[in-house]
């Protein structure tokens, strides 16, 4: 049965306790980040953290589903972290055939929107190569089939990255996906209705069903 990490970005209790999540920790590359951020949010007030945590529950119970045995980084949405080097070290320990890391971006422009896939590049060991891009590529294709790609982020829906921990850390096939961005108003809508983070799960399950074939 095939290992699979989500891991919803950030989490609840964040910003009550700055003084966890903004401890260097490593982030690969010989850098430093702080441990985590307190996410992102519409303008009406719909955080990012609630959305990724929604989301990872349905893509869970569709993959699970299939025959896909899934691990959370975290247990719920009303903690602290954990921190970048921990949720990639999740994925390291469960030996995951794919790591899923769920956001959405918070771009001050409202008329920027679309998705991206981020990855680790250039790669630093042999899974953040030809089994990652293989991932971004499917869930690049899943997602596209029902939403648009990123206007002001990448280049066709896919965007290399070499300065996020989690991604650099991963020595398992690892993506970010950043479903768009919650300052616009179409995406804000969608983030907040049930209807439409349903949506994005189904794209993100069929993507990772895409890559394992």
């Amino acid at each position: 049965m095939p290992v699979v990490v989500l891991d919803p970005g950030h989490n609840g209790g964040n910003a009550g306790a700055p003084e966890v999540i903004n401890r260097p920790v490593p982030a690969g590359r010989g850098r430093t980040k702080p441990c985590n951020t307190t996410s992102t949010a519409t303008d009406a007030g719909f955080p990012e953290h609630v959305f990724t945590w929604s989301v990872a529950l349905l893509v869970r119970d569709a993959l699970t589903a299939r025959g896909v045995r899934v691990v959370l980084t975290r247990p719920d949405d009303d903690g602290v972290g954990p921190c970048v080097n921990e949720r990639a070290a999740v994925g390291n320990r469960a030996r995951a055939a794919a790591v899923v890391s769920i956001h959405a971006d918070g771009s001050i422009d409202p008329g920027a929107r679309g998705f991206h896939v981020a990855y680790s590049a250039p790669p630093l060991n042999p899974a953040q190569g030809a089994p990652t891009l293989r991932l971004a590529e499917a869930m690049r294709d899943a997602l596209r089939a029902s939403f648009p790609v990123s206007t002001y982020i990448g280049r066709d829906g896919l965007s290399p990255r070499n300065d996020l921990g989690g991604l650099n850390l991963s020595q398992r096939p690892a993506v970010l996906v950043e479903c768009g961005n919650m300052r616009n108003p179409d995406e804000a809508a969608a983030f907040a209705s049930e209807s439409g983070r349903r949506a994005y799960a189904t794209a993100i399950a069929a993507g990772i069903l895409a890559y394992l074939g």
